[in-house]
């Protein structure tokens, strides 16, 4: 115990040196047209590069000492015993740090005081100051830790410095990249045209009849767009997780040489850009649409607008949000214990009533969690409502025309935005009392090499019946929406032609060798860079995340839980446009930078590492985790070599979806983008606002082939999670 209380302190006073390294050796203020190698040579020069030290000492700035004296503190406590004393030491010295950095951060613009009462009462600064740059952050990541390791040395979270610091380290990021954004965009809603706080203003544009009116139930034209996004929303949570399952039961307990084939199909919407998947069912059933065009000609039925709505939405939803549900239950029903159905057949109980008995209840959590997020990605779907929504709106679009719209309104955005957000903490809570304090768990220590019970004849043949057409559907949709990009002109010029894909994706050999000449390669490489840095960085979160809500239990937990979701409540538009408010000043000056788009991806898909990660723990027993600690294994230790390999469907589902989804999103990010950092979905808008539809399929072919690589990839390298079992019997 004595080494490893040394050790602990060693690891202390590592975080202790991490922020004076920061402090002392990089630039402070993030580098004004230049790269963090560029800035480092000036980090004892002029004001745009010095570090936080000589900033302090010769640029005017200081109260950039309270850093330095936050760490001067930290370090004489980290030399006392670790006791209660030395746990008030350390969560004042860092709780103090931390707040006045912020708080001087906030205060103080790149002009001076941000607010003319501090100017009055304290008088004019010598010197503003910029946005924090990696000396600051790196800073405010050691004093988040230090602190955290002070609240578990007060004997929170039983003593772990892990468990403490992971927890105030998550907390402070769902604060800085969730809560702040969007409570500063939301705020909105309380103002008035002047700008000042109206509760009337509030009321008004709340209970608006567009938003809650019931015309369509007394032979009106519509309801409001509130009903309309909730019963959307069920349809769809219900659809997809619905679909999900049986693709999920078909594809782990049906015929094994089906598997690798369903899971393709199944994952095929996910990786392809939203627009796809609404022009190839405009191809199919617009009014210029196949079957249109064969109603017509078979029976003389005129085409019309019968597609653009309510179906239309929903179909087009079902295709984007199935594949959740399908990666999310392929992890449960891969969890589920044989021995467990085994026993209840052993009682004689037939195949039917062991899956109603065992099999589905254990199938709960998965369940909720797939209708959740089902639920949250339909309220806030954008894409597709836009593109065959028709007269039939919802909160998202009316939310996007309110900010983009003749009449900018960001009061009444910001009032549907708070909509939203009630129907998601809804839908949690009631997520939360359906699932209570059952157990599911069904991975534990023991060995378990059952075999897998095949599915019921009655449930095998409703699976095939519900997933079999759906997936046959999924493959004519693509056809028809893929064939664009390889014909010269859809609708007047079907001559095949590989055009489209030379102006995107042209190779050359110049004077001084290979030579990307395509239009499209710029946008490409920029998506695929982003894209790979934020998918490990929202695995990695979310995944810890959901460990946390599993195996702690922490004042605010709750709360904590619906932060971590709330990205999904708020429309992409919004959450674009909260962070443009929200890091477009100092202290934490983002606009115009690669850095904003990375943590935009992040904390957007970060749900559904969540949601994936929670469902797997429940299965999981603690036991696990305490056979760990028993054998001297830290809290780190136990979650690396023990939890994670139990937890790769989740950690892939969480890889695959942020990756594929930064690389294919368009609402979260189209504030975002700029000329250096143009995105493939920017590029394709822009293409399809041209007319080139050819262009834009023959990107998207390419976009899809890409993914397609990557989720194999990201699949081969974690590998599946081994349980000792064997494989299910195929049903005959």
């Amino acid at each position: 115990m004595a080494a490893a209380g040394r050790r602990t302190q060693r690891v202390l006073l590592g975080w202790v040196l991490v922020g004076a390294t920061a402090f002392v050796l990089l630039p402070w203020y993030y580098p004004q047209n230049l790269s963090l190698w560029q800035s480092l040579p000036g980090v004892f020069g002029g004001a745009d590069t010095a570090s936080g030290l000589v900033q302090a000492l010769r640029h005017g700035r200081p109260w950039l000492w309270f850093g330095g004296a936050a760490l001067l503190a930290l370090a004489l406590a980290i030399g006392r015993p670790a006791d209660h004393v030395q746990g008030r030491l350390l969560t004042a010295a860092a709780g103090v740090g931390l707040l006045a950095l912020l708080a001087s951060g906030f205060a103080i613009g790149a002009q001076g005081w941000s607010y003319e009462w501090l100017e009055a009462w304290f008088g004019a600064l010598p010197a503003g100051q910029f946005g924090i740059g990696p000396g600051g952050a790196l800073l405010l990541l050691a004093l988040l830790v230090l602190l955290g390791a002070g609240i578990a040395r007060l004997g929170l979270f039983r003593g772990d410095l892990f468990v403490a610091g992971a927890v105030v380290l998550c907390t402070a990021l769902l604060l800085l990249f969730i809560a702040l954004p969007v409570g500063k965009s939301l705020i909105g809603a309380w103002l008035d045209e002047s700008g000042g706080l109206s509760a009337t203003a509030f009321a008004d544009r709340l209970a608006h009849e567009r938003v809650w009116g019931l015309g369509c139930l007394a032979g009106g034209v519509r309801c409001g767009v509130a009903w309309n996004t909730l019963f959307l929303a069920l349809l769809t949570a219900v659809g997809t997780t619905v679909l999900g399952t049986c693709i999920a039961l078909m594809s782990e307990r049906g015929t094994r040489r089906l598997a690798r084939p369903l899971n393709m199909l199944a994952l095929l919407p996910i990786i392809t850009p939203p627009f796809v998947v609404g022009l190839g069912l405009i191809l199919l059933f617009g009014r210029a649409g196949l079957v249109n065009q064969f109603l017509e000609w078979a029976f003389g039925i005129t085409p019309t607008r019968w597609f653009y709505g309510l179906l239309g939405v929903w179909l087009a939803q079902m295709f984007a949000f199935t594949p959740i549900a399908f990666m999310i239950m392929r992890g449960v029903v891969q969890g589920i214990s044989p021995s467990m159905e085994e026993a209840a057949q052993t009682l004689r109980a037939s195949r039917m009533r062991t899956f109603m008995t065992v099999t589905l209840p254990l199938m709960k959590p998965g369940l909720a969690n797939a209708f959740l997020v089902g639920f949250i990605e339909s309220i806030a779907d954008f894409g597709n409502p836009i593109i065959v929504g028709g007269q039939y709106s919802v909160l998202s679009t009316d939310i996007f025309f309110a900010i983009v719209g003749a009449q900018y309104d960001q009061g009444r955005a910001a009032s549907l935005a708070l909509i939203l957000s009630a129907f998601a903490l809804a839908v949690f809570f009631i997520q939360q009392r359906v699932l209570g304090k059952t157990s599911y768990t069904t991975v534990s220590g023991k060995g378990d090499a059952g075999m897998a019970m095949p599915l019921p004849d009655r449930v095998r043949q409703i699976c095939h019946g519900i997933a079999g057409p759906w997936l046959l559907f999924t493959v004519v949709v693509y056809l028809f929406a893929f064939m664009g990009g390889f014909v010269q002109t859809w609708g007047r010029d079907y001559t095949p032609t590989l055009a489209h894909f030379r102006t995107a994706f042209d190779l050359q050999w110049g004077e001084h060798g290979l030579v990307w000449a395509g239009t499209a390669w710029n946008s490409l490489f920029t998506t695929l860079r982003l894209a790979a840095i934020a998918a490990p960085i929202c695995a990695a979160i979310g995944l810890l995340i959901s460990w946390l809500l599993a195996r702690t239990s922490f004042l605010g937990q709750r709360l904590f839980e619906f932060s971590a979701l709330l990205a999904f409540a708020i429309p992409g538009t919004v959450l674009g446009v909260s962070y443009i408010l929200a890091f477009n000043v100092p202290p934490f000056e983002l606009t115009g930078t690669g850095l904003i788009i990375v943590l935009c991806f992040v904390f957007r898909n970060l749900p559904v590492g969540v949601r994936a990660g929670t469902a797997s723990f429940k299965q999981l027993d603690k036991s696990l985790d305490e056979a760990s600690t028993m054998l001297r294994a830290g809290t780190a230790t136990t979650l690396r070599r023990v939890v994670l390999p139990l937890l790769k469907p989740a950690l892939v589902a969480a890889l695959i979806y942020s990756f594929v989804r930064s690389m294919t999103t368009v609402s979260a990010v189209i504030f975002l983008v700029t000329a250096e950092n143009e995105l493939a979905t920017t590029y394709i808008i822009g293409r399809v606002g041209n007319g080139d539809y050819g262009v834009a399929l023959a990107y998207c072919t390419v976009l899809i082939v890409l993914m397609s690589l990557a989720t194999a990839m990201i699949q081969f390298v974690v590998g599946e999670r081994q349980l000792g079992r064997r494989a299910a019997q195929e049903a005959s």
